[in-house]
Order: C-alpha cells, then sequence, then structure tokens
C-alpha cells in the first residue's frame, strides 16, 4: 500500500471486524471512547501469547483507565476462538484475514526471515483517545513490554 503512513494527531482509520466469541468490533460503538488497537502476527505462538496474556492480566488496571483493548491479526476467527479459549482472553481480538485494516494502519509489511521475504503483520499498537484520534504508536512493540507502555501513555488520557 502506498498511502502515507498513520501519525499521532491524525484521525484513526473507521472499522469494522468480526471478532472472538461471536462479538463484532467497530469504530462507531467506540466513539467517544479511548481504545487500543493492537496488531499481532499470529495467535497461539509464544510472542503473541506473551503479549495476550499480559494485557488479560492488565485488564483490570487498563479499565480503570476507561480503556477498550481490541487484539487484531490476520487469523481466521475459529483459530481466534481457540486462542481466547485456551489462555481465558477476555478482551476481544479481531480477524482481519484481508488485512484491510492492517494496511490502513501500516502494519501489513514486508519481512524477512532466514533470508526468504513474505509479507505479514507488525507487531504494533495505536492508542486512540476518546476524540478518535492517535494519541502514541509503538511500531515493532516487545511482547514483554507492551502493557507498561500502554499504562502509561493511557494514564495521560
Amino acid at each position: 500500500m502506498t498511502t502515507e503512513p498513520i501519525a499521532v494527531g491524525d484521525k484513526a482509520p473507521d472499522f469494522s471486524l468480526s471478532a472472538s466469541a461471536g462479538r463484532t468490533v467497530s469504530s462507531a460503538a467506540l466513539a467517544g471512547k479511548p481504545y487500543l488497537l493492537y496488531f499481532y502476527p499470529k495467535a497461539d505462538t509464544p510472542g503473541c501469547t506473551t503479549q495476550a496474556c499480559d494485557i488479560q492480566e492488565a485488564l483490570p488496571a487498563l479499565g480503570k483507565l476507561d480503556l477498550t483493548i481490541i487484539g487484531v491479526s490476520p487469523d481466521p476467527v475459529s483459530k481466534i476462538d481457540k486462542f481466547a479459549e485456551k489462555f481465558g482472553l477476555e478482551f476481544p481480538l479481531a480477524s482481519d484475514p484481508e488485512h484491510q485494516l492492517a494496511d490502513l494502519y501500516g502494519t501489513w509489511v514486508e519481512k524477512s526471515m532466514y533470508g526468504r521475504t513474505y509479507w505479514g503483520m507488525e507487531r504494533s499498537s495505536f492508542l486512540v483517545g476518546a476524540d478518535g484520534r492517535i494519541k502514541a504508536i509503538w511500531r515493532k512493540v516487545k511482547p514483554a513490554e507492551h502493557v507498561a507502555l500502554v499504562k502509561e501513555a493511557a494514564a495521560g488520557l
């Protein structure tokens, strides 16, 4: 995709995606509320599990900040449901199989591993304020550091 990368201060792109536990998540339903969209490569892999379980553990604190959390991956809902159930994840995990939302956020990127290049999801997070604007961006975030960064930024909303 050749659009300009999303930046702090930009209006968050509109979305509506199917999510775990039969839910649908949408920007319209979140209007007037702060939220975190975090993009992760693949359900039930070590880094993604660490990140999701840390978020689950932090939900009470993040809830006190009135912050809704939504994870987004290219996985189908069936795989996301199994992941959420296996680890007791209560927040919605959304499916973006055609990476339409990932393209809007610039998280569907060319990657390289063992000399092979391929397209995949970049582990990135976007904090959106109640005004619908991007307040913070973390690209290539390390799973173990993610929650601390989000808590600090969300406390300032």
